[in-house]
């Protein structure tokens, strides 16, 4: 009997020995048969990239981005995120031209601070923008606006958007990424992407018509066309309410188009001045928050 188990023992520890080295042979194998070789200057560009990982060149992450400038699919200063000392650094290295890419920043469609827009109702809950549009669309009575309860500035991850004080969000240029955080977390669509060079802007979403709009937020847009008889012709359109700015035509854009409007929902984002609204424009001096 001792033998017979001896024998069963050795058999089992040959079979098991046998299987474990067919194995680690078909591993050997494979390994060779599907090794890809993975450019080491890969690891070496990642390192110089930020590690954001913010989407704001097109790429999923840096190490995509790194996969990228090895193939010559972008360029160094496609990273938005990296100063001009890191981007020359990224293109000395490759033995590329840097590159050039027009800044592009998050812009908010929107004005309408608690001092110009009307509140409904007090919301009362977890301070979150989502949270309170769940909640009948929000608090403000024009629907469409801002809640102005930082869930942009909160997720951004380089710190250009501050709140006013107000409540409304402030993107500063030179520190915008455009990596569009803040375009997926606004509940009201009201952030989107845009050339910096872009100076035209309707600082509105509105929908509703004329005075129902100015009603609940006096900056509010009220589709009076005046911006589209001092425009070039298709430049400037009303559609559904609200001013829209054909930016294939954006070239023959400048301040004219801002100066007859009444509430200065259309501006012009001047470089050194910041925000300009037209001659016309009623001038709101009200710092405190509208009552209920």
């Amino acid at each position: 009997m001792d033998i017979e188990i001896a024998l069963n023992v050795t058999t089992a520890i040959l079979f098991m020995g046998i299987l474990g080295l067919l194995l680690s042979s078909m591993l050997v194998i494979a390994n060779k048969k599907l090794w890809v070789f993975e450019d080491p200057r890969i690891d070496d560009l990642e390192g110089m990239l930020p590690a954001t990982n913010c989407g704001a060149c097109g790429s999923a992450g840096c190490r995509p981005f790194a996969e990228a400038l090895i193939s010559g699919e972008v360029t160094p200063a496609q990273c938005t995120v990296s100063n001009a000392e890191a981007i020359e650094d990224i293109a000395d290295y490759l033995g590329v031209e840097s590159g050039d890419v027009v800044k592009r920043v998050a812009r908010l469609a929107c004005a309408g601070g608690n001092h110009v827009a009307r509140m409904r109702a007090q919301y009362k809950g977890l301070e979150s923008c989502r949270a309170a549009a769940v909640v009948s669309g929000g608090p403000k009575s024009c629907t469409w606006g801002c809640i102005g309860l930082a869930d942009c500035a909160d997720v951004c991850d380089f710190e250009a958007i501050t709140m006013d004080l107000n409540g409304l969000p402030i993107v500063d240029n030179a520190k915008c990424t455009a990596c569009g955080d803040c375009v997926d977390i606004c509940p009201k669509d009201l952030f989107s992407i845009q050339d910096a060079a872009h100076r035209l802007w309707v600082a509105c979403k509105n929908l509703e018509h004329g005075d129902t709009a100015e009603n609940d937020c006096e900056v509010a847009c009220t589709a009076c066309e005046r911006c589209v008889k001092d425009s070039p012709e298709g430049l400037i359109s009303i559609q559904d309410n609200l001013a829209v700015i054909d930016y294939n035509k954006i070239s023959l854009a400048s301040p004219i188009a801002t100066e007859r409007c009444p509430t200065g929902a259309i501006v012009w984002l001047d470089e050194t001045l910041g925000v300009l609204k037209g001659q016309q424009a009623k001038r709101i001096v009200r710092k405190e928050a509208l009552p209920i």
